[in-house]
């Protein structure tokens, strides 16, 4: 046995608690996102009226806290003007929803920041992995400003928040997901996937398109344009509405995320093509006769893709009840978690254990 054949036997226990934790943190990740939108769908996401990231932790634990909580509900234009007349009951059950989504932001800071400093203590992270990890603690720490920012939108001069900011939260919260999951790919020793530049380049633009995707559907959500022009395949009487009718808000940019039939058609297109894009992945992975992990990652995200867009006509037609939505974003992340694999899979360099550990200098060489 080598040296670093040694070496490598020694940290394999470390690297395996290093991924467990990582699969864990994604894990913990994509329920935030889907209690976060659980909280969008209720119209939680506004009766928590201050930000406390450490008393905050604590929910009221007496009814004059409770009533002090309820009151700085009835002080913001939500409450005058689409819930006045709620009782405290009522103003509980949407509390706990967004609680529950504030507690498990600070949960994940906590299950992320103290195994960190731990592995670091124990000499098991190398010099690349532990600078990607502080970036996405850094990414992390900018999420819970962005969650404030987000709700501080709403507290003042509108009835919910700002559909920009929504869509950013989303977003932000997802690239720190599939950092986290394409890091944890990385830790796995795999010999570099045979493919086509054309293979490797459509698996980077089907990445970027599930990103522009994602992004929309906040916009759609933020705007609750889901409960609008609900027939498929047409919108708003045609395929393709008027000119006039998608672009009349000026400046004409202010269409692509203020007016709902704008968004939901925006929306819909970029289905269309991720579709027909991860469709025609698939069959030039199988006709190029690439590696059998890149054809069933193509196939795989053909096939949760294909899933996705009809739970996404389902939920239009529908209105987008409260099952149906939840399942819809659910799916929206087994869409970019098949997107990342693939596109890690086809493009990232192959170095082996190059995240693990650093690796030691032979006996008798000078450090």
């Amino acid at each position: 046995m080598t040296l670093y054949s040694a070496y490598s036997a020694q940290k394999a226990p470390a690297t395996t608690a290093v991924r467990w934790w990582l699969l864990s943190m994604a894990a913990l990740i994509a329920i935030m996102v889907l209690v976060g939108g659980a909280t969008r769908l209720t119209e939680s996401g506004l009766s928590i009226t201050e930000w406390k990231p450490v008393t905050g932790a604590l929910p009221p634990l007496n009814n004059e806290q409770w009533s002090e909580a309820f009151d700085g509900y009835k002080a913001i234009p939500q409450y005058r003007e689409l819930n006045a007349g709620m009782t405290l009951a009522q103003f509980k059950s949407i509390f706990w929803w967004e609680w529950s989504h504030r507690l498990l932001g600070r949960m994940i800071g906590v299950v992320y920041l103290l195994p960190f400093l731990w592995f670091m203590w124990r000499g098991s992270l190398g010099g690349e992995l532990k600078r990607r990890l502080w970036v996405i603690f850094a990414l992390g720490g900018l999420q819970g400003a962005v969650g404030w920012w987000m709700v501080a939108s709403g507290l003042s001069q509108r009835v919910e928040v700002s559909q920009y900011r929504l869509a950013t939260h989303l977003v932000l919260a997802l690239l720190i997901y599939s950092a986290i999951v394409w890091t944890l790919r990385r830790l796995v020793v795999r010999p570099p996937a045979v493919a086509t530049a054309r293979l490797k380049a459509t698996s980077v633009i089907l990445l970027v398109l599930t990103f522009v995707q994602l992004y929309l559907g906040a916009l759609v959500a933020g705007l609750r344009a889901g409960k609008v022009y609900n027939t498929w395949p047409d919108i708003d009487g045609g395929f393709i509405p008027t000119t006039a009718r998608l672009f009349f808000e000026q400046p004409w940019w202010r269409n692509l995320f203020d007016n709902t039939l704008t968004v939901q058609f925006e929306h819909r297109m970029v289905a269309y093509t991720l579709f027909v894009l991860a469709i025609l992945h698939a069959v030039d992975a199988i006709r190029a006769r690439a590696d059998g992990t890149v054809v069933r990652g193509a196939l795989g995200l053909a096939a949760v893709v294909t899933l996705q867009a009809t739970l996404g006509i389902l939920t239009l037609l529908n209105q987008a009840p409260i099952d149906l939505a939840l399942t819809h974003q659910a799916v929206a992340i087994a869409v970019l978690t098949f997107a990342v694999l693939q596109a890690e899979r086809l493009v990232a360099r192959r170095q082996p254990n190059a995240l693990a550990q650093d690796r030691p200098m032979p006996i008798g060489q000078p450090g």
